[in-house]
């Protein structure tokens, strides 16, 4: 039987992500830092008759992601899918937030997602069958004004997936990098904004069907996925766009209209 362990499993697309895993028969191991919550997505996704295991740790925190691999390795489980789902964003002037929100952040998007895939990579490998699925964001191809740090993270994930996607050739273990536009998932909330920007008033998904094109993505091997045709659109015309002028568009979408 298969398992996937998915970060940040218990709001959001990770919560997708946990309930389209177990819908298609894989076991979870869920982690996320509130208990409670952790326990009640795990009653919810044993009702699909999965096997659950709940593991509470602040992956923001040094030390986490090691003491969560350990954990994982006690209890006996076999990761055969990392989602590394887990993240958070900050908003506003890059001079004006606070250094410990945007070092939370650092931690978690980069160093925690890097550290666990060092992790469990090396035995997805030695068994030569595995997939991680690392969630970046249509943020990676651009810079970010007023969301400049977060952007920055996005690029990291991208970058580093497609990365090890070549290293790892014919190896038995693939890499799969989801990259949603805006996603209604309770995130200008939990970035602090004091309403919604642009971006969400013009094109924000449901965070289900981001989660199913991400999981059908890592199921057919495929190295981006990047859902909706919008998206794709502006992920491919940033590319070719010159870089002040798109850095100025995302700016506009990024600030908070005056009301």
């Amino acid at each position: 039987m298969s398992t996937a362990l998915v970060t940040g499993a218990t709001e959001g697309i990770g919560l997708e992500l946990a309930r389209v895993f177990a819908a298609d028969g894989w076991d979870l191991a869920i982690v996320a830092r509130d208990r409670k919550r952790l326990d009640e997505t795990a009653a919810e996704l044993r009702a699909t008759g999965r096997a659950i295991s709940t593991f509470a740790f602040d992956l923001s925190l040094d030390g986490a992601a090691r003491s969560l691999f350990d954990a994982v390795r006690a209890a006996g489980l076999r990761i055969d899918a990392l989602v590394n789902n887990a993240g958070i964003a900050t908003h506003g002037r890059f001079v004006d937030i606070a250094s410990t929100d945007e070092l939370a952040m650092l931690h978690l998007n980069v160093v925690t997602l890097t550290e666990l895939t060092k992790l469990f990579l090396p035995l997805m490998v030695e068994r030569r069958a595995g997939n991680v699925l690392m969630l970046a964001s249509t943020s990676a191809f651009q810079p970010g004004p007023y969301m400049a740090a977060y952007y920055a993270t996005k690029s990291y994930v991208l970058s580093l997936a497609e990365a090890l996607e070549v290293e790892l050739a014919g190896t038995g273990v693939r890499i799969t990098t989801l990259c949603p536009g805006a996603t209604h998932t309770g995130f200008t909330r939990r970035a602090k904004m004091t309403a919604e920007t642009r971006l969400f008033r013009y094109n924000a998904m449901d965070a289900h069907r981001v989660a199913l094109a991400g999981y059908r993505g890592m199921r057919a091997g495929r190295t981006i996925v990047i859902p909706g045709v919008i998206n794709n659109v502006l992920a491919f015309v940033v590319r070719i766009s010159p870089r002040k002028i798109v850095s100025r568009v995302v700016g506009w979408l990024n600030k908070v209209p005056r009301t």
